[in-house]
């Protein structure tokens, strides 16, 4: 959303808020919420270990199918049944307005809770040797991401959304680019879910441009420093 002056039916002067998207027919901005709820922030980091647990299995070669089934239980506990309740729960405690966090009011303590969750989840991941390095790097990327986002939220009211993508296309370029991928298919799906993801938050949500590239931007270093760092 953009802000222009206007004078409103009692001849005051006033700021009013412009989409910085024109109008978009029903079926496009129906479609574009199916994606946001797909793409969703707490959904991502739970494909991205699926990915490494069953797409690429080589990462896991010789763990058994319950092996598997438990990292990826703990992982959906910690990046998205956990963040849900806690913002159900904060809710309902009239903490925020809205579930969909429309404000960056509402954002801060959402943040804040689910960095720990993250932080958790990487902590864990670092300390048990079974688990790949590119995955720890990964979790610490997420963390990361949503630190400085936190960071971020008190000057705009930045994409969740384009934080997750960011952070997924930049993991599956660092995986290509270390030889890891048989196929560079995973990165031009990889680029396509940021696109679908990104475009989808400026149609259906009151997502500025600049608040978009800003996610992303955040995601992309996030994951290059958890990378170089971590």
């Amino acid at each position: 959303m953009t802000t222009r002056l206007a004078v409103d039916e009692q001849n005051e002067l006033k700021e009013i808020s412009v989409p910085e998207m024109p109008q978009q027919p029903g079926m496009l901005k129906f479609a574009t919420k199916i994606f946001s709820v797909i793409l969703h922030p707490l959904f991502i980091p739970v494909y991205v270990v699926w990915f490494l647990l069953y797409v690429q299995p080589y990462f896991y070669a010789g763990f058994t199918n319950w092996d598997k089934s438990k990292i990826l239980i703990s992982a959906t506990l910690m990046y998205t049944f956990f963040p849900l309740v806690t913002v159900g729960l904060l809710k309902a405690l009239k903490f925020i307005d809205s579930i969909f966090l429309k404000t960056q009011r509402d954002r801060i303590i959402p943040y804040v809770v689910c960095g720990i969750w993250y932080f958790w989840m990487w902590y864990v991941w670092r300390n048990l040797p079974e688990i790949p390095s590119i995955q720890v790097k990964f979790g610490f990327a997420v963390f990361l991401a949503s630190s400085i986002g936190l960071i971020t939220n008190t000057y705009m009211k930045v994409s969740m959304h384009a934080l997750a993508a960011g952070v997924l296309m930049t993991f599956i370029f660092t995986l290509s680019f270390a030889g890891a991928l048989d196929s560079g298919i995973y990165l031009t799906i990889a680029i396509l879910i940021a696109g679908l993801s990104c475009t989808s938050r400026l149609i259906a949500s009151d997502h500025s441009q600049k608040e978009i590239y800003t996610g992303l931007f955040i995601g992309i270093i996030s994951q290059l420093i958890s990378t170089w760092l971590a």
